[in-house]
């Protein structure tokens, strides 16, 4: 059942999105090479809480730690460990808050230093195939309208591999709910998109394969060829015209090019033209 929000949620909800942005902003600022991602999972969730907040990941299906951190080729639910992150290495971080009794969940993928132009480039164009689903977001189209779009910017005109056994989601009361939004798929299909809906979208995109794999712990994903993956995420409300972007990329972007120890996607030429 799909759950359509009022404007007054909206904006309940758009506070728990802007802390995850906030958080996030948080982390941009602290990565540098030698720390690890158990001492960012503990950053976190001190954040979190010192802003009113509760870390929603944490118990959620008994998930053990507050944030999914996923280094290189892990795709998503990576779970925090004192692995010392080094120069070379990419960093998605994952993180959802219950503020208020509304989720707000996102993610961004960092570099620490530079992994190289061909990885830099699979970070530009995942987070482009990001805003090109929210251009489709709107109301009157339909979930297939976003997947299609994510799908043909990074798959068909860069021949990544577009993950399809995870997917972006419905946002609200609850952390999952309907519809499930793919990262593929075809325009004019799925679930008609209506005001009030409040949704999670999420490209999980990979250097390689689209193939991958969970490991014994239940939750951590990995790409079948440990190519590099890269997730980004934002949380969308549906309206006319335009998506209203709750979250906030713009305020991590500032830390991240602040932070010495970050490279970014402008810092990277561009390796190939889409096909």
């Amino acid at each position: 059942m799909i759950h359509y929000k009022s404007p007054s949620e909206i904006a309940s909800m758009r506070e728990s999105a802007l802390l995850v942005s906030r958080t996030l902003t948080e982390v941009a600022k602290m990565l540098k090479p030698g720390i690890t991602t158990l001492q960012l999972d503990q950053l976190i969730a001190e954040f979190i809480r010192d802003n009113g907040g509760i870390p929603s990941f944490l118990n959620y299906r008994g998930y053990p730690f507050n944030s999914c951190i996923s280094v290189n080729d892990v795709v998503v639910h990576g779970f925090p460990n004192e692995r010392a992150l080094q120069a070379g290495d990419i960093i998605s971080v994952d993180i959802g808050v219950i503020k208020n009794g509304w989720h707000g969940d996102h993610a961004y993928t960092f570099a620490i230093g530079d992994p190289g132009a061909e990885i830099m480039q699979l970070i530009r164009v995942t987070k482009e195939s990001l805003y090109k689903g929210i251009e489709k977001a709107v109301a009157g189209g339909r979930v297939g309208d976003i997947s299609f779009a994510i799908q043909e910017h990074t798959e068909k005109k860069y021949g990544y591999g577009v993950v399809r056994e995870l997917v972006g989601h419905g946002l609200g009361k609850h952390l999952h709910e309907e519809p499930q939004v793919p990262n593929y798929g075809r325009r004019g299909t799925g679930a008609k998109l209506k005001e009030g809906l409040v949704l999670a979208i999420e490209p999980m995109i990979n250097l390689g394969k689209k193939e991958v794999y969970t490991e014994r712990d239940g939750w951590t994903v990995r790409t079948a060829d440990h190519q590099p993956s890269v997730h980004f995420e934002h949380d969308v409300a549906i309206q006319k015209g335009k998506a209203d972007i709750l979250s906030d990329y713009s305020i991590i972007e500032a830390a991240e090019k602040g932070n010495p120890h970050l490279f970014t996607a402008q810092d990277s030429p561009v390796l190939v033209q889409p096909q």
